[in-house]
């Protein structure tokens, strides 16, 4: 909420400097996020008269401009805006001028005329597109009425105003209009808010003799009113409305809608007005029902919807008009020839509103209000008022009676509460008196009897309910800081690590010291990319009411996200990736089941270059082994009991089909780890990718083995090279697994370190090149031990995989 200090000046007689004064507010619990001012940084900006206008010489969009800014002489100003005209009264930065982003405008020459400065819109001197009015956006800003050329802009555009952007809770709707600001901020400075009257005049003619509405459900809009005008012009609304509209972030329309707008920031009442000759039938009708199948509506934003029967929608009898409490129909809209008026105040049934709004995306300023709740005490002030000044600004009439086919009739609430409860709460000793003091400065009624405090909330702050949150207006007004601290008293607990909490942080730490930097992505997702890469069948996990289409669901695997992640740096050209993700997936045995059951997983992702290219040095691609080296690092940081296996799979569709490996410990499935099918990587924008995902619940639950360190051997080793020629289909697994089983028990290690397939070698078969070594720990190996078990294994190769040797 954008709050003017100007503004809220008309309403309090404050003295207190608006940083000051954001500084309190932010004392008693209510964040300011900014203080600004829009003149801040800018420098000889004024007002500027055209009283020529003349086609540049040597341009087809330029024109040469004679500009009085209030020197003895005009200045001469070359503009190329499309709008620019004789008689405008503009913004002009003089020369040695500062605009927006502090840009220095000096005196130049364009295409060899001379510019005495520039001719500016409005978002060139610092105002946002969304606030600039439309006529006005793809040109210079044109003043409505006259100003006298050379005083300064900023009082005129309201720039000097001071701005303070209040963040608000949900809780905290009642500050969602200046009225409710007023009466905290009065609270704050111990002042007394002063609010105008609001007065109708209204015309002979009656407005149930025109118009009627109807409810289907009370549920629905329980607080449902209506006013009409009559014979009104549509028009610009004066610089007074359209400059606090603007610092309110809301863009100026014309006089009728930027009239609802206002009344929306100044009692947090939301109205809506429709163009009443749009409505079929002489007699208007207007009904407030559910929408039907097949109905759809275009909104103002030109925007077509499907309706759904949940959304509640605003009829003219035949067709919806809007969408209640969330925007206006294309087909009622406000334009230049309007001349009849139908106002809408209502309160809507807050949870509708919301789903309304977030089922079409279309969250606006007023769906905001209606979900949080809004003061059913002013609604039809609001609409009074606003119809007041719609006959004042449209020289229009109001005719005679509201149409009220609901009505909430506002109640004070009252809640009691001791003093001592309050003093017990907050540890502090405040007299009875002080608190009753504090309370009535929120407007609160309040009653003392024995020390028994009778509060008496008014309908303005719906978000009193029970007695904690009178304690805590006591407290945020007596100020947190006043409050006594104590430190706690108890046996103290020295904090710890689980065994869980030591192993996911050490996972952590091994995939960084290899080199892949932490990614943490959505745990919403798609439902295609949530049942993509899964280690398990599962059902999908769907929010009944996500925010966005695209996190609907939640995931049962981490690669899709760092697949995400991947794309994100690939689209801003940065190719060479490391990146893992260490969180939980959400899996269900069945769609029956309330809650997934949550799993900590880890994933990995590598793509372009492990080693890039140097004066010295060539580029090294990630290849299927870099990743498997990674994955064979963490997984022998667990020290785990049983073996750890890696087994061609095709089990995986979004995998490689020829370079994907499910790893195994023992017999128990944990992960996979290999290449990206090359369709996945294309529908991403990626090169050649490779990923692994391990299931590190299953992991930390597998037995383990104590690591013991030895010394440094005392004797040498001895090694042994063996070349075979197998057939194509033998694994290097089943080598070095035969290898071991006839290699004795001083065989230390074995090592492939060459494989060939190509010239003078037989079609279907490859070479394969190991290094044996040996060592006893107790002795000097002799050669002919050595020997005897080189034999063995050379035979068992023959014998096995019918090897020749090379």
């Amino acid at each position: 909420m954008k709050v003017s200090y100007n503004w809220l000046k008309d309403y309090l007689d404050l003295t207190t400097a608006p940083k000051a004064l954001a500084e309190k507010i932010t004392r008693t619990g209510i964040e300011v996020a900014d203080v600004a001012q829009k003149s801040a940084g800018l420098k000889k900006i004024v007002v500027g008269h055209i009283l020529s206008c003349q086609p540049h010489p040597d341009s087809d969009h330029l024109n040469v401009c004679q500009v009085d800014v209030g020197e003895d002489e005009p200045f001469q100003i070359v503009c190329g805006a499309s709008n620019v005209a004789v008689g405008q009264y503009v913004v002009v930065a003089l020369p040695n001028s500062r605009i927006a982003d502090n840009v220095k405008i000096k005196k130049g020459k364009l295409r060899g005329v001379v510019s005495m400065g520039m001719i500016c819109g409005l978002q060139e001197i610092g105002f946002a597109d969304s606030v600039v009015p439309k006529v006005y956006v793809d040109g210079i800003f044109v003043f409505p009425e006259a100003i006298e050329p050379g005083t300064e802009v900023y009082e005129a555009l309201g720039m000097t105003d001071y701005i303070i952007d209040l963040d608000l809770t949900a809780n905290r709707a009642d500050a969602l209009g200046l009225h409710g600001v007023a009466h905290e901020v009065a609270a704050i400075e111990s002042l007394t808010p002063h609010f105008e009257d609001v007065v109708v005049t209204e015309s002979d003619v009656q407005t149930a003799d025109h118009l009627a509405a109807y409810v289907a459900d009370e549920q629905l809009a329980p607080s449902y009113h209506l006013r009409m005008l009559q014979n009104v012009t549509v028009q610009p609304s004066p610089m007074w409305l359209q400059t606090r509209l603007w610092n309110a972030g809301i863009r100026p329309i014309n006089n009728l809608v930027d009239v609802t707008n206002y009344m929306m920031l100044t009692y947090g009442q939301p109205l809506h007005a429709f163009d009443a000759d749009t409505l079929k039938g002489d007699h208007k009708q207007v009904e407030v029902r559910l929408a039907k199948a097949g109905e759809k509506l275009t909104t103002l934003d030109e925007a077509e919807h499907a309706l759904t029967h949940e959304d509640i929608v605003i009829t003219d009898g035949h067709q919806p008009i809007a969408l209640a409490g969330v925007m206006g129909g294309l087909n009622s809209q406000i334009t230049a020839d309007t001349k009849n008026v139908i106002i809408e105040a209502a309160v809507f049934e807050p949870t509708a509103v919301r789903k309304t709004a977030q089922r079409h995306n279309l969250r606006s300023d007023a769906s905001s209000r209606f979900e949080k709740g809004v003061n059913i005490a002013d609604v039809q002030t609001a609409l009074d008022a606003a119809a007041a000044m719609m006959a004042d600004l449209g020289h229009g009439q109001v005719t005679a009676g509201i149409i009220s086919p609901t009505n909430l009739i506002p109640s004070d609430k009252v809640i009691e509460i001791e003093a001592d409860r309050i003093n017990r709460v907050l540890g502090t000793e405040l007299a009875t008196q002080t608190i009753v003091e504090l309370l009535e400065r929120f407007g609160f009624g309040v009653a003392n009897t024995d020390n028994r405090l009778t509060v008496t909330i008014p309908p303005r702050r719906w978000d009193i309910e029970i007695q904690a949150d009178v304690i805590e207006e006591v407290a945020r007004l007596y100020g947190y800081d006043n409050l006594p601290s104590t430190l706690p008293t108890g046996a103290m607990t020295t904090g710890a690590l689980t065994p869980e909490q030591k192993a996911l942080r050490q996972t952590r730490h091994t995939l960084e010291g290899a080199g892949l930097t932490q990614a943490i992505s959505y745990a919403l997702t798609t439902p295609e990319k949530a049942r993509q890469f899964t280690l398990v069948d599962s059902a999908l996990t769907a929010l009944d009411w996500p925010m966005t289409q695209d996190h609907a669901h939640l995931r049962m695997n981490l690669i899709t996200g760092l697949l995400d992640d991947a794309a994100y740096n690939v689209a801003r050209k940065q190719t060479n990736l490391a990146l893992y993700e260490q969180g939980r997936v959400f899996l269900k045995q069945t769609d029956d089941q309330v809650r997934p059951t949550e799993i900590e997983y880890v994933a990995g992702l590598m793509s372009g270059n492990r080693q890039t290219k140097t004066w010295q040095t060539a580029a090294a691609p990630v290849d299927f082994y870099t990743i498997k080296g990674v994955v064979e690092l963490l997984m022998t940081s667990y020290n785990l009991s049983d073996p750890i296996s890696y087994q061609p799979t095709q089990a995986y569709p979004e995998m490689h089909p020829g370079r994907t490996a499910a790893i195994y410990v023992g017999k128990q499935l944990v992960g996979f780890v290999g290449q990206i099918h090359p369709a996945v990587a294309k529908a991403n924008h990626l090169k050649e990718t490779y990923v692994f995902q391990l299931d590190l619940a299953q992991i930390l639950a597998l037995p383990t083995q104590t690591v013991i360190a030895k010394p440094a051997p005392k004797f040498p080793a001895v090694t042994r090279d063996i070349a075979i020629q197998v057939a194509s289909q033998v694994s290097n697994a089943a080598i070095v697994e035969a290898i071991k089983a006839k290699g004795g028990a001083h065989l230390a290690s074995v090592e492939l370190f060459d494989v060939y397939a190509g010239s003078h070698i037989e079609a279907g078969e490859k070479s394969m090149a190991y290094t044996l070594t040996y060592l006893n720990e107790t002795a000097t190996l002799t050669e002919e031990e050595v020997n005897a078990a080189f034999e063995k294994v050379v035979a068992e190769l023959v014998a096995t995989f019918d090897a020749k040797i090379r």
